[in-house]
């Protein structure tokens, strides 16, 4: 019992004082900027979360795109309005993709031209990350395709 009681001590010292810890070559969760652990968030969604124009259920992952941004933003201790409108008028505005920062809301328009009614977050590399309703959340190229002429601004919180 005391050789037990001895060896048990002696395990907690060393752990306690790092002796004989492995210590990780990056500390990358330390380290990790909010920008990427709000993009790392939105990515963790990826064929998770379901679209519905004007939804906002957290509780099923039930979104529209704007409700998603939302919520991703949330998950990371920043509040934003909902609607991808409402979300055009926070932070500060970048007109041009060249511009824009890794975490930047980004606006488009898919209806009305000019007129921003989608929304989702770049991710860097002249991509972004949104909730769509054809594919549900996805990452697509801002510069070719489908959203190249329909990106409107960016908003850097």
């Amino acid at each position: 019992m005391k050789k037990m009681l001895t060896v048990t001590t002696l395990t907690l010292s060393l752990l306690l004082s790092g002796v004989g810890l492995a210590v990780p070559q990056h500390a990358s969760a330390a380290t990790t900027s909010q920008d990427d652990k709000i993009i790392s968030t939105a990515k963790s969604y990826i064929g998770k979360v379901k679209y519905v124009y004007g939804e906002r259920n957290p509780d099923k992952l039930i979104f529209d795109c704007s409700a998603f941004t939302q919520f991703v933003f949330k998950k990371n201790g920043i509040s934003i309005p909902w609607g991808s409108r409402a979300q055009a008028k926070v932070g500060t505005k970048v007109s041009s993709i060249s511009k824009l920062q890794k975490g930047d809301l980004v606006m488009f328009s898919v209806g009305t031209k000019g007129q921003i009614n989608h929304v989702g977050i770049y991710v860097g590399n002249n991509k972004f990350i949104s909730n769509t309703k054809s594919s549900g959340v996805v990452i697509s190229s801002m510069t070719s395709g489908y959203w190249s002429t329909r990106f409107i601004e960016g908003r850097h919180l």
